[in-house]
């Protein structure tokens, strides 16, 4: 289909309710979402759970429930979150899904199996719960696993394998020539070293009573659950019709973008395309891997007690003040810092100090002057696109560098602010000032349009402000913090 646009937000696992890092990741997509559709495309966006495996299991011990209610329950509390934060989802595919998702993931297993990658093995290992996966020795920081910085758990097992290794060469092709992009360029040369070092085949099962039956059984052998990831990749295809609705999944498949963290890139660049090519289906386009957030140049951790609610925050500074700051002050592809004294420096000299106080300086203006809305302003909004394009700003929304994108826009915003300081408007008639209203006006309608994107409801407050019958004052979009 032309001009169609497919994102998929990574599968959070739901053995817990949802983090900071969950709310980058969600808005991160939500923006690419809705500058593709603003762009003309079609758009398709999809996220999910994943709710089999180890982890789920155990969590589920600790709060003395079933698995499955444990996941119904933290599912909820994600679907929650991701309203709060002014994100809709075209499809939300849980790995519990009997009806719609367990067939696909049979179907890509069998695939694999018919063209002689998925094969039978004992094999002991270190394995590391939290991350789901084996580590080798080499691998492992003072024999702990480099991401939960816990000591894995040596298992032997029987389980089947995937052939990785049989794809090698043809992976380090397509990233090399980015037939498979991987952004930023540091993970794409962080995974074309992982791959050159020699790939080796990877468990795609666990025991069946290692995990007391939890997840997607392996077809054919009811000694084997499906390995979670290979039952959570899926969902990127189950979720527009992998196996059950062959025109929604040819529409729609492959995906012009997965969004992932730092910590999963190695599933998406390495084993994930390497099960499609087994599978002979086509690959994603681009991976796109986002950093993570510190707290105080700190990994956030219960421990360390510097873990934050982002519901908590949202009902602090509400939800486009939070998405401002994620988008802002995270760079999109590597790490960045939450502490709320910085929150409240960036809200206040950025959001109320700068955007806010603009909007209040030009509604009271037009308001004294009985000045009207604006109805035709988006005539004239490619001429804030061709101020903020000579800084790169659609070039920073193309390549994901959405904190370099906003910085195109406040200073187009200072800009104005600057203008109107030199205009002087206040000290001229009433006729003479109305045409300095009308360049301000359009000029910040302009803006509010390209704020849809990353700022929607406050887009949507300016739109209304200045295009209605009769501009006026309005309360401040953000209150100054004290």
């Amino acid at each position: 289909m032309k001009g169609k646009f497919y994102i998929t937000s990574a599968i959070p696992y739901v053995n817990g309710v949802p983090h900071l890092g969950h709310t980058l990741e969600f808005v991160i997509s939500d923006v690419i979402n809705r500058y593709y559709r603003l762009a003309g495309k079609k758009v398709m966006m999809t996220c999910g759970s994943d709710e089999n495996g180890q982890k789920i299991l155990e969590a589920g011990e600790k709060e003395n429930l079933e698995p499955q209610i444990l996941a119904d329950k933290n599912t909820k509390a994600f679907l929650k979150h991701v309203k709060n934060l002014n994100i809709h989802f075209d499809e939300w595919r849980r790995g519990t899904d009997k009806k719609l998702h367990w067939p696909g993931v049979e179907k890509l297993w069998n695939l694999c199996k018919k063209n002689g990658d998925i094969y039978k093995k004992k094999y002991k290992g270190l394995y590391c719960v939290g991350c789901e996966q084996f580590y080798k020795k080499k691998e492992l920081i003072k024999g702990k696993c480099p991401e939960h910085l816990k000591k894995p758990e040596e298992i032997e097992e029987e389980n089947y394998f995937f052939k990785l290794s049989k794809y090698q060469k043809k992976l380090e092709k397509l990233i090399e020539n980015d037939e498979l992009k991987v952004f930023p360029e540091i993970r794409k040369n962080e995974t074309l070293g992982f791959i050159k070092q020699g790939l080796e085949d990877f468990s795609v099962s666990r025991p069946v009573e290692r995990l007391k039956g939890w997840g997607v059984p392996v077809p054919d052998d009811d000694s084997q659950i499906m390995y979670v990831w290979f039952d959570a990749l899926t969902i990127y295809m189950t979720s527009i019709g992998w196996d059950y609705d062959e025109k929604l999944w040819e529409k729609w498949w492959p995906a012009e973008v997965h969004v992932i963290g730092k910590g999963i890139y190695r599933f998406h660049t390495v084993y994930w395309p390497a099960m499609l090519l087994s599978a002979k289906l086509p690959l994603p386009k681009s991976v796109l891997v986002h950093g993570y957030i510190t707290s105080g140049g700190q990994k956030m951790g219960k421990s360390l007690g510097n873990v934050v609610d982002p519901e908590e925050i949202l009902k602090k500074y509400g939800t486009d003040a939070v998405r401002y700051y994620l988008l802002k002050e995270i760079p999109t592809q590597s790490d960045g810092d939450f502490t709320d004294e910085r929150f409240k420096e960036v809200y206040n000299a950025d959001l109320a100090n700068c955007l806010g106080n603009l909007v209040s300086r030009v509604a009271k203006l037009c308001e004294t002057d009985g000045f009207e809305g604006i109805k035709d302003y988006k005539k004239t909004h490619e001429n804030i696109k061709d101020l903020l394009d000579q800084g790169g700003y659609t070039e920073h929304l193309e390549r994901f560098e959405f904190n370099l994108a906003l910085e195109e826009l406040w200073r187009e915003m200072r800009d104005i602010d600057k203008e109107i300081s030199k205009d002087e408007p206040w000290e001229r008639t009433v006729a003479e000032r109305e045409s300095y209203l009308k360049s301000y006006v359009k000029k910040i309608l302009s803006l509010g349009y390209e704020l849809k994107v990353f700022l929607p409801e406050t887009a949507e407050n300016i739109e209304k402000t200045f295009s209605g019958k009769m501009i006026k004052l309005i309360k401040p979009l953000f209150p100054r913090l004290k």
